[in-house]
């Protein structure tokens, strides 16, 4: 039996290509706000670090009533880095819309996602967004995303899924592609006439998978999924199990259920299948988890969340300004925060090392475990964190290692310098689409060899370039790789940067930091062009004798210094150093601080990490 009065879909889509921005238009024209209600664009990115990014990093739900229909609303992440967000989200739907760009085509996570959701079997209805973009090439792409569902092996129906054309951020959409809507009335319609409503078998013993989780501090843990079958009433007794160790059930009570209306939770007392609610009152819930009747222990299988590609260790800050800004420092504080964001983020693995001041995190990317370092770092933590570096495997006796598939869009004068540097970087060149004035260019490449590429690949096509990678698979190790091919300059002293000591430092190289800056020795202040590290002296003064007037030299000019991004400082370490992080301030650093030592360690190419 289906629940005819409810849709459950997600939003599917690269990143970019305009999730977000939708949603806010069906929530406005769906009547979730008031007439005269101010509300802010993109209103379901909800986080400090989501608005300033334009990303989304969790995924959101929300519900709109279109006539007698209630429409709940999945609005998913399209970086590749939380994909593991994604793939646990499509159990709880029943259909999905596919976002493309009008302009740039389905994309890597476009393939990611969309593959993801044919396996489930979902019902896909495609939209070409973006249709008023000048560089629109609307009957191209519709052939593009034919063409993808057909290398994804997509069903007949699957084939045959509904086509339409919309502008997300005028709130128009229409089935023809040369003709302009007035409203998202055919989305609407399209959701209710193709999406199939929820199995909704309420005689049936409640059972419940936990997609997602979220947290609050009133209520604690929070869990959000569908109700597969039966009925739930607040205060009932209920037991929690998992798929993946079937032993282990334990018993609890439903304190409080919810429903959600467009951005709101409304508490209600009782919900029933095909629905999707979020409960609270389970202490130690966790996604994957089945929440079932009393006394019925059925779990329910969970989606296997892709295994993560990239390592960092975080450990406790040890340098001279160690304890100065920060709330938390101690290793308790660093290890309990980082054990709290796994009981939320499923792609997330931390293990310990042989030092108890220090832990491997494992995450999907470069994006993933930088969003954890700027969150951490916002609510006071600090720390201090290692190069990334790639997860090997061995498969059949082979070191096998992970690979992304990278796709560029650049200028047509920028593609021998991008395949130049993709070469150098064991990368394969898999196909080249001329795209008006322009060149799509698609490479496998190693998951290392991106490291550090980014400054790179926007330098080579003078910003003009478009770049996204997504996981692809594992393959045999390809061999040794420079990580950089420039050196750093490094504070040789502890004290505080002056304007002639950083004049006679420029000379070497580029600084990241202006006069009066704290610094200690070991730091690095600058990069130079040449391979080798150089060591300079920016806190050196001008020594004024009776010889040497302070008004008879030319005024020092300094160049402005380059400030780092947090990304930036992750691409910019070499294997012997260390990133700093603190409320207040990124600092590059060396493993080894002394002077003395660190060359010695050099000379007897001994390896940094064993000192």
């Amino acid at each position: 039996m289906q629940n005819e009065s409810l849709r459950n879909i997600a939003i599917i889509a690269h990143v970019d290509h305009g999730k977000t921005t939708l949603v806010d238009e069906m929530l406005k024209q769906g009547g979730a706000f008031r007439e005269n209600q101010e509300v802010k664009d993109r209103v379901m990115d909800s986080g400090d670090l989501e608005r300033e990014r334009g990303i989304t990093i969790l995924a959101k739900n929300t519900a709109i009533q279109y006539g007698d229909v209630k429409i709940n609303i999945v609005d998913t992440p399209g970086h590749a880095d939380f994909g593991g967000e994604v793939e646990r989200i499509l159990k709880m739907v029943n259909g999905v819309i596919l976002l493309v760009d009008a302009a740039e085509g389905p994309m890597p996570q476009t393939r990611f996602v969309l593959s993801r959701a044919l396996d489930l079997g979902h019902r896909v209805i495609v939209v070409i967004n973006k249709i008023d973009r000048p560089d629109q090439r609307i009957h191209e792409v519709m052939d593009e995303v034919l063409e993808l569902l057909l290398d994804l092996d997509a069903t007949e129906e699957q084939l045959d899924s509904p086509m339409l054309f919309c502008s997300a951020r005028q709130g128009i959409c229409s089935r023809d592609p040369d003709v302009l809507g007035t409203d998202l009335q055919p989305l609407f319609e399209t959701i209710l006439s193709y999406i199939p409503a929820p199995e909704a078998e309420a005689d049936k013993p409640f059972q419940m998978l936990v997609s997602s989780i979220d947290y609050n501090e009133f209520v604690g843990r929070i869990a959000i999924g569908r109700i597969e079958q039966g009925t739930i009433k607040q205060n009932q007794e209920i037991t929690v199990c998992n798929y993946h160790d079937p032993g282990q059930s334990r018993k609890a009570k439903a304190v409080s259920l919810y429903q959600f209306e467009g951005l709101a939770r409304a508490p209600v007392t009782e919900a029933a299948a095909g629905n999707i609610i979020a409960m609270s009152g389970i202490g130690d819930i966790t996604i994957g988890d089945t929440i079932c009747a009393a006394g019925l222990a059925e779990p329910l299988p969970f989606v296997k969340i892709s295994a993560p590609t990239m390592e960092m260790t975080f450990s406790v800050n040890d340098s001279p300004f160690a304890g100065k800004e920060g709330k938390y420092v101690t290793s308790r504080n660093l290890r309990d925060r980082l054990m709290r964001e796994t009981l939320k983020d499923v792609s997330l693995r931390v293990s310990d090392t042989d030092s108890t001041e220090a832990f491997n995190v494992a995450g999907r990317g470069e994006m993933h475990l930088s969003i954890l370092i700027e969150t951490m770092r916002r609510e006071g933590y600090e720390f201090q964190v290692s190069p990334p570096r790639v997860l090997y495997q061995e498969i059949d006796g082979v070191k096998c290692e992970p690979m992304e598939r990278l796709v560029v869009d650049v200028p047509a004068d920028a593609v021998g310098a991008v395949i130049e540097k993709m070469g150098s970087r064991k990368g394969d060149l898999l196909e080249m689409t001329p795209v008006g004035t322009r060149m799509k260019i698609e490479f496998l490449v190693p998951a290392r060899g991106l490291f550090g590429y980014r400054n790179e690949f926007l330098t080579d096509t003078r910003g003009e370039g478009i770049m996204a990678s997504v996981f692809d698979s594992y393959a045999p190790y390809k061999g040794d790789l420079s990580r950089r091919s420039s050196g750093s300059l490094i504070a040789f002293e502890t004290g505080e940067s002056v304007t002639y000591g950083l004049w006679a430092a420029q000379e070497r190289g580029a600084l990241f930091i202006g006069p009066g800056v704290p610094v200690y020795g070991g730091m690095v202040v600058g990069e130079t062009p040449k391979s080798e590290d150089i060591t300079v002296n920016v806190c050196r003064k001008k020594q004024l004798t009776n010889m040497r007037a302070s008004g008879s030299d030319e005024a020092l000019r300094l160049v402005p210094p380059r400030n780092l991004s947090l990304e930036q400082c992750l691409e910019f370490l070499a294997d012997d150093e260390l990133l700093e992080v603190t409320p207040e301030n990124l600092r590059l650093r060396k493993r080894i601080l002394n002077h003395e030592i660190r060359m010695k360690a050099l000379k007897g190419n001994k390896k940094y990490q064993n000192l």
